[in-house]
């Protein structure tokens, strides 16, 4: 059987998000956001995402962002922490 590698971090109050990262998925990135704010930050919080996916060395995954509001520093914060949950860190 396969190791299952999903990761969450975050919470729905304001200024915070929830991120789940799923390292099972194995046809490059696929990013889904859900924010508040898509309208106006959806590419700043695509890009703090894709940034911090290359510095980790992520290249395969589905990640899902269900945003309140969050700075960058908590996007980064959130998204290191759902990865070494799904890598059994």
């Amino acid at each position: 059987m396969d190791e299952i590698k999903i990761g969450q971090a975050g919470s729905l109050e304001s200024n915070d998000l929830i991120v789940t990262v799923d390292l099972n998925y194995e046809e490059g990135l696929h990013i889904e956001i859900d924010s508040v704010v898509k309208e106006k930050f959806g590419k700043k919080i695509e890009k703090v995402t894709r940034e911090t996916l290359d510095e980790l060395n992520i290249n395969n995954g589905h990640i899902k962002l269900v945003d309140k509001g969050a700075l960058d520093f908590t996007i980064r914060a959130r998204l290191k922490t759902a990865i070494k949950r799904a890598e059994g860190r």
